[in-house]
């Protein structure tokens, strides 16, 4: 039996599993800006050689390059540009469960990457955060509707607001960016908000408030 107290107390572990979820997705966001940033030292340093190791598109071979695209980019300003809405949007894909946004991660890294690599000016390749961006940005927006969480479908309503300027970035606009990674991106984050929704147990039928008792008709005369 449930009682008065147990209430709280169930609140409060609520409140507790979530914020410990919240310092992981937070660590989860940092070690990913250092290694995307730690890359671009590196390939810096190395006269941007790794560019020649990209997905090209509609070349089978290179299509593996797609799960690493995201941890390349072409410049400094590219990547200051992404580094931002990258931590934003990803912690708050994150918080919910680190272990869930990681396959909401790998979806929309392969309809980003894929997407782009159908649809690109053959021979081109792509690389940057910049479809994950995206795809965090509309997983965000979806999911508290899939899961039906009051704070955050707020989150999402926020986000669609401040953040309205993003949806630019879905149509094409300048030939040097990839607006088919960021299409399918987002694409790949509602899908995601789908696939990973939470999904909860259906209520057992109530049982009836008075039990019924079958009648049974009187025994016939002899």
């Amino acid at each position: 039996m449930t009682t008065a107290s147990d209430v709280p107390r169930s609140g409060q572990q609520d409140a507790e599993a979530m914020i410990a979820e919240a310092k992981k997705a937070f660590g989860v966001m940092v070690g990913a800006l250092v290694v995307i940033w730690a890359v671009q030292i590196f390939n810096a340093l190395d006269g941007y050689g790794v560019f020649e190791t990209g997905a090209r598109a509609r070349d089978v071979s290179t299509l593996p390059a797609i799960l690493w695209a995201p941890f390349v980019h072409t410049g400094w300003d590219h990547i200051e540009a992404n580094s931002g809405p990258l931590f934003i949007f990803g912690f708050l894909a994150a918080y919910r469960g680190v272990k869930k946004f990681l396959g909401v991660t790998l979806l929309i890294a392969m309809t980003s990457g894929l997407g782009a690599w159908f649809l690109s000016s053959s021979g081109l390749i792509g690389f940057g955060a910049s479809g994950l961006v995206m795809g965090f940005f509309g997983y965000v927006l979806v999911r508290g509707i899939f899961d039906r969480h009051k704070l955050d479908i707020v989150i999402g309503l926020v986000m669609a607001l401040c953040f309205a300027y993003q949806f630019a970035g879905l149509f094409p606009q300048d030939e040097l960016v990839s607006w088919q990674a960021h299409l399918f991106g987002f694409l790949g984050g509602v899908i995601g908000g789908w696939v990973f929704r939470d999904r909860r147990p259906k209520p057992e039928p109530a049982a009836p408030a008075f039990p019924t008792v079958p009648l049974t008709p009187p025994d016939s005369p002899k």
